[in-house]
């Protein structure tokens, strides 16, 4: 086997154990041995790989949060393709977000897209830092609810709760007077 391939199976290997690990521990309190453990490796593999746990962690975050930003990246906004998206993928990996959540990896997420439009519209496009804090944290509570309680509903059920608390803003089909609202160009 060549050694970018060994390498990149141990790298495999040492993050699965982690991510194991991370789902009955807190971070602080798993050690490299334990991993190594899990893992089949020895320590030495674990070091060539990484400084310590917290780099470990650090790189789990960097293909945790790009994975993640990849459900918006095919259509900016806030449609309703995309939260709508985004719930098939919660309930076809609820490890996967469980552990996003739980290493705090959705503290790092910005919104950097916004309908100008309707930020005027609705907020006279005033205080659209703490509209999209807003708007952020309900979704990262609503989604950790519905993961605690084990996805019970489907996709579209959690859309038609996003939709109702937003008066169908992200479906683009709520209509004010004679215009058609949208969270997409």
């Amino acid at each position: 086997m060549p050694k970018t391939e060994k390498r990149k199976k141990s790298q495999e290997k040492i993050e699965q154990a982690f991510l194991q690990l991370v789902q009955s521990k807190e971070v602080n309190r798993i050690s490299v041995t334990e991993i190594c453990k899990l893992a089949g490796l020895n320590r030495s593999s674990f070091y060539a790989n990484y400084l310590d746990v917290y780099d470990l962690v650090d790189k789990i975050r960097e293909w945790m949060v790009k994975d993640y930003a990849s459900i918006f990246h095919e259509k900016r906004g806030n449609s309703r393709e995309n939260y709508l998206k985004l719930f098939t993928d919660v309930k076809k990996r609820p490890d996967f977000y469980r552990t996003y959540f739980k290493l705090g990896f959705d503290q790092d997420y910005k919104i950097v897209y916004y309908d100008k439009k309707l930020a005027n519209q609705f907020f006279d496009d005033k205080y659209i830092d703490y509209h999209t804090e807003f708007f952020k944290a309900g979704i990262t509570a609503i989604l950790k609810k519905w993961l605690a309680g084990g996805c019970q509903e489907s996709a579209e059920e959690m859309m038609s709760v996003i939709e109702s608390e937003y008066q169908h803003r992200v479906s683009g089909k709520e209509t004010y007077g004679n215009q058609k609202i949208s969270f997409t160009d």
